[in-house]
C-alpha cells in the first residue's frame, strides 16, 4: 500500500466511525499534535481517536481531500462537524494535516487548526473574548489531557 492510501484509509475509518481501523494506521511509536490536544505520543495518540469515537457516538460528519503522499511525507485537508458536548454548539472544524511515515505506517501526525474559531463556535461568548490567549489554549489542553487520563484509566479497568 503507497502512503497516500494510507492517509485514506485513516480519514475513511474516521468517517465511518472505527476508531481501530484508525490506530492501525498509525506505528506504534507515533507522535501526534494538535492544538486542543499538544503533542500526543504511542498510546496517548492511539487512545485520542478512541476516545473521540467513543463520545460522538456516529454523530461527527468527516470529510477530506487533497491527499498528497510520497515515500516520507505526506498532507490532506479535512473537515469535522459535530456539536460540542460540553456546550451542546455546532462545530464546523477545518483542519491541515501533515504526515510522516515509516516501516509503512504514520509515525508523525499533525494537525493545524484556527483554535480561535473553534473557540467562538464551541464556546460561544467565552471563546470569542478569550479564545486567541496563550492562556486559553493552555485551558483547552489541559481539560484535553483530563479527559484523555480519564479516558485511558477506565480503558485499563476493563
Amino acid at each position: 500500500m503507497n502512503n497516500a492510501q494510507l492517509i485514506t484509509n485513516f480519514y475513511e475509518a474516521f468517517a465511518k466511525g472505527d476508531a481501530e481501523a484508525m490506530v492501525a494506521c498509525y506505528h506504534n511509536d507515533i507522535q501526534f499534535q494538535d492544538p486542543a490536544f499538544g503533542n500526543l505520543q504511542g498510546e496517548d495518540a492511539k487512545n485520542m481517536w478512541r476516545m473521540l469515537i467513543g463520545r460522538n457516538k456516529g454523530n461527527i460528519h468527516i470529510t477530506f481531500s487533497n491527499v498528497i503522499a510520497n515515500e516520507k511525507t505526506g498532507s490532506a485537508n479535512w473537515k469535522a462537524e459535530y456539536v460540542f458536548s460540553q456546550t451542546n454548539r455546532k462545530v464546523v472544524n477545518v483542519i491541515s494535516a501533515k504526515f510522516e511515515f515509516a516501516d509503512g505506517k504514520i509515525v508523525k501526525h499533525t494537525d493545524n487548526f484556527d483554535i480561535y474559531k473553534w473557540t467562538k463556535q464551541a464556546l460561544g461568548i467565552k471563546g470569542y473574548l478569550l479564545g486567541w490567549t496563550a492562556f486559553m489554549r493552555k485551558q483547552i489542553q489541559q481539560q484535553s489531557g483530563k479527559l484523555l487520563k480519564k479516558y485511558t484509566e477506565k480503558k485499563a479497568y476493563k
